[in-house]
């Protein structure tokens, strides 16, 4: 297999239902964190931060970042950037 770089941007943990009905489970988060596991290449995740979401990638790189969401009304928070380097 040879190695390839991603990046992505996953939905907001605790608001699944958000995404529409039986789209995206809690149950997801763990699968994608043993997909990541599993790539031979480099990737880098945002997602909101919340403690659930830390222990479960506390494998990874784990680096907090203060933004915008700019729909929420320009709301300022910390969201969390994962990566694998």
């Amino acid at each position: 297999m040879h190695e390839t770089n991603s990046i992505g941007f996953c939905p907001n943990y605790g608001n699944e239902p958000d995404y529409g009905k039986n789209i995206f489970y809690r149950a997801d988060f763990e699968k994608l964190r043993d997909v990541l596991t599993a790539i031979q290449g480099k990737f880098i995740m945002s997602i909101n931060n919340v403690d659930e979401i830390g222990q479960l990638y506390r494998e990874f790189t784990i680096e907090e970042v203060e933004t915008t969401y700019n729909l929420s009304h320009k709301k300022k928070v910390v969201e969390l950037l994962i990566r694998n380097y």
